[in-house]
């Protein structure tokens, strides 16, 4: 008890149990009555909808609690007298006989003739009865009368009843379906004794224990008393027809926003039960009830201890593990993640389909959390249900919603960024180290894989391993060092070293060092550690490796598919590959090799076509047709990815610039500067986006058609707004502007959409477009940080002058011999 008097005026020396119920009148302690806002309200206004007991409302579209989850729609109890059933339809099938040590099975039926719900066993011949013990009307206690039938479980019958004491207060009483069955009675008894310690929002709490000896009956049958839940079960909401879900859910019906709620509440429920080391081991639709707007887990039958290895499993076929692996190690944590996958996954196929990579994503997360192998499945409830909830953020994200960005869980947030030289004012050496004539062509193409290995996020340390604190304060700049004391001391050789070790080699140069501390890591931490995929990954990026790198990206995806980290690496491949693909005789790249560690826990490969919708060219076609296809297929699955990134989270520089040159390539210029205008003023790579939107609008780009004079005049507007740092950066951007200006400027001129002014000048003339770069050119010689630089500017000043090249000639040699 927890010492609290009841205070109902009803109730004589009541008090409140740690159940939250009185252990007199049984009733549920009252809230506080919050003090008014304002006026009385009128007593004969009508009852808002939300408090009606037959009106079911449902929320905002979109609208999220203060746990980040979809405000579930309200949900009225159903009227007692529709939710009891007064006929008593015991269970058909077999179930094994429950006397010690009795194989039999009992209740079959033979010669295809019902099935007996009472009789003996054929083996123990031990007496048996389905029948349920209580009828309607029927008082248990001495003031609960039974109204009926809610359901008949694995183990007991559940009846309706009503306290006589408090009418219109509604319990709950579960008794034995078999009396004899005496795994059952250690099952009810284990029940009990578990439900009265628990106390959670979403577990169905227990009021009391009666017992009551039925007519004929030796000795009495103990039934547990719990709180009524009226509602809908997540199975009747599975099945329900279109126009009642409309009626429940409103005009957008049962979303998949409603599934992952639904999945994240019943994941607190079981967290909240590992924590006190029991498992549920029967978790399935059928077992949660939707009630106002909140759920309740019910049914806690088949609830045994974790360490629990003697006691007869109890579980629902279609929802449980494999048989195999319940008969070789029993059921464990992984174990009830597997069912509540399992129920997501069919609650889901009823459900609107997730937006975009969040389907995707969704799948992953079902594929890891029911893998054959348990060693692969989420290590615990809050885990999963993290990564669902990670995945809820997409779905809301892409689906139109307002952004929800939140810091990771899993990866240190880091301020680089790669693929950002769009974004950046070009340096001298852009006129000084040039070969050929005209202006260079925009870096519009994929970053190097090196340098995207060193941007890319890092794991956060695992706080757990006994050298992560250690770790925290050595230099990454000297591995050898730190190399040869893990060889000595072995309290650094653990999976965080080995991972540290990995890092600092790559940033050293050594890709070769930091592939053995990777493997160590791999053989001290086992073949499912997403840590060791991310860091093969980051290996085998710094190598070049891309199409391998990918693989291991691509399991860190399956193990982690909320997270933002490896959707934005996977990007990254696809698009660096779909640029192999325009090379001559391109070709895909070849399956995995055998030491691909993630294949066992990816699930369908995302090389090749890159996901559901694109179209896999046939091999009959010519080379060129399927090369160009792919690469059309590969920058769709980059652009699925980076979108899927940055509509989670706009500031994400990487994404932003990874998507603008995908479309930049696809879809010209205006789509890649929509992408770039997204990034907010809140985002390290504000002002990169606005400055790679001028260069984008104003250059020249790899095989593109050239610039239009709006774009340019719009260049021109952009450029005038920017803030850059110094007078330099922007005397810079002027030179490309203007030398872009010059080079594309068509046969016939610019026309009447010529940006005329400071700028440009005031003619559209070839002549007074070389006047103004030469006098930029020579501006920017001033910012040199060698003679030769200088030198070489200045060269570039008077070759692009308006002149007759020999006078060009004759000016450029006078200078050098002065």
């Amino acid at each position: 008890m927890s010492g609290r008097a009841c205070v109902r005026a009803d109730c004589r020396g009541g008090h409140i149990m740690v159940t939250g119920f009185c252990d007199t009148c049984f009733r549920r302690a009252p809230a506080p009555e919050p003090a008014p806002p304002g006026p009385a309200a009128d007593p004969a206004a009508p009852v808002p909808p939300e408090e009606s007991p037959q009106a079911p409302v449902a929320a905002p579209p979109g609208e999220l609690d203060r746990d980040g989850l979809l405000v579930l729609p309200h949900l009225p109890s159903p009227d007692p007298s529709e939710a009891a059933d007064t006929v008593a339809r015991p269970p058909t099938g077999g179930r094994r006989c429950g006397v010690d040590n009795c194989a039999g099975t009992i209740g079959v039926s033979y010669d295809g003739g019902p099935a007996p719900d009472h009789g003996f066993c054929p083996e123990c011949g031990t007496e048996y009865s389905f029948r349920p013990k209580l009828r309607p009307g029927d008082r248990v206690g001495g003031h609960y009368e039974v109204l009926g039938y809610l359901a008949v479980g694995g183990h007991g019958w559940v009846y309706l009843a009503e306290d006589t004491r408090v009418p219109g207060l509604h319990v709950v009483l579960k008794g034995l379906i078999n009396t004899g069955d005496a795994v059952a009675r250690r099952a009810a008894v284990e029940e009990r004794r578990s439900l009265s310690t628990l106390h959670h929002r979403d577990i169905v709490r227990i009021v009391t224990h009666v017992r009551h000896r039925a007519p004929g009956d030796a000795e009495p049958t103990g039934y547990i008393v719990m709180e009524y839940v009226g509602g809908r079960s997540l199975a009747w909401i599975r099945f329900a027809p279109e126009e009642e879900l409309t009626r429940l859910f409103g005009a957008g019906g049962f979303t998949f926003g409603h599934v992952i709620t639904y999945g994240c509440k019943i994941l607190g429920a079981l967290e909240y039960l590992h924590d006190r080391g029991l498992l549920y081991c029967d978790m399935k639709p059928e077992n949660v009830i939707h009630y106002g707007r909140e759920i309740k887990v019910i049914d806690l039958g088949a609830i045994r201890r974790i360490d629990d290895r003697s006691s007869a499993l109890v579980h629902t076929h279609g929802y449980a593990p494999p048989k195999r692996e319940r008969d070789r190690r029993g059921l464990d944590v992984d174990s009830d993640l597997y069912t509540v996958g399992r129920t997501l996954k069919v609650l889901a196929e009823r459900a609107t389909r997730p937006a975009g990579l969040a389907a995707r994503s969704f799948e992953a997360l079902i594929r890891r959390a029911t893998h054959p192998e348990p060693a692969a499945r989420f290590r615990s409830a809050a885990e999963m249900s993290r990564q669902l909830w990670e995945v809820l953020r997409e779905d809301q994200a892409l689906g139109g919603r307002e952004p929800y960005p939140e810091r990771s869980t899993r990866f240190e947030p880091t301020a680089a960024v790669f693929g950002a030289g769009l974004g950046t004012v070009p340096a001298l050496r852009w006129w000084t180290r040039r070969s050929g004539s005209g202006a260079p062509e925009l870096p519009a193409g994929a970053p190097e894989p090196g340098a995207t290995a060193r941007a890319l996020p890092v794991p956060l340390p695992d706080a757990a391993d006994p050298a992560a604190v250690l770790l925290g304060g050595l230099a990454a700049d000297t591995p050898d060092r730190t190399a040869e004391r893990a060889e000595r001391d072995p309290a650094l050789r653990t999976v965080e070293t080995a991972l540290w070790l990995c890092r600092a080699y790559l940033d050293a140069g050594n890709a070769a060092r930091a592939e053995e501390w990777v493997a160590r890591a791999k053989g001290w931490s086992g073949d499912y550690d997403w840590r060791i995929f991310w860091h093969r990954g980051l290996v085998h990026l710094t190598r070049g490796a891309v199409d391998q790198a990918e693989d291991e990206f691509a399991a860190t995806y399956a193990a982690l598919p909320g997270e933002a980290a490896p959707k934005l690496a996977l990007g990254y491949c696809a698009e660096y590959l779909a640029a192999r693909f325009r090379e001559p005789g391109a070709r895909e790249p070849g399956p995995p090799g055998p030491d691909a560690q993630g294949a066992a826990v990816r699930g369908p490969a995302l090389r090749g076509p890159g996901g559901p919708g694109v179209r896999v060219p046939d091999a009959r076609e010519p080379d060129a047709a399927q090369a160009a296809a792919r690469a059309r297929a590969r920058e769709a699955q980059a652009e699925e990815f980076y979108e899927a990134v940055l509509r989670r989270d706009p500031t994400q520089g990487s994404a932003a610039f990874g998507l603008a040159r995908v479309r930049l390539r696809r879809d010209g210029r205006r789509r890649a500067v929509d992408v770039l205008d997204g990034v907010p003023t809140t985002s390290r790579h504000y002002d990169a986006a606005r400055v790679a939107a001028v260069r984008i609008l104003a250059g020249r780009l790899p095989g593109g058609p050239a610039p239009l004079a709006a774009e340019l005049r719009e260049a021109g507007e952009r450029l005038a707004g920017l803030h850059l740092d110094d007078g330099g950066s922007r005397d810079r951007l002027v030179a490309e502007l203007r030398e872009h200006a010059l080079v594309c400027r068509p046969p016939g001129g610019w026309g009447s959409g010529f940006p005329a002014g400071e700028l440009l000048g005031p003619q559209d003339t070839e002549d007074a477009l070389r006047r103004l770069l030469s006098g930029s050119l020579r501006r920017l010689a001033d910012q040199a940080g060698s003679a030769g630089e200088r030198g070489d500017l200045l060269d570039a000043a008077y070759a692009v002058l308006p002149a007759p090249a020999g006078l060009r000639e004759l000016v450029r040699g006078w200078r050098r011999t002065a």
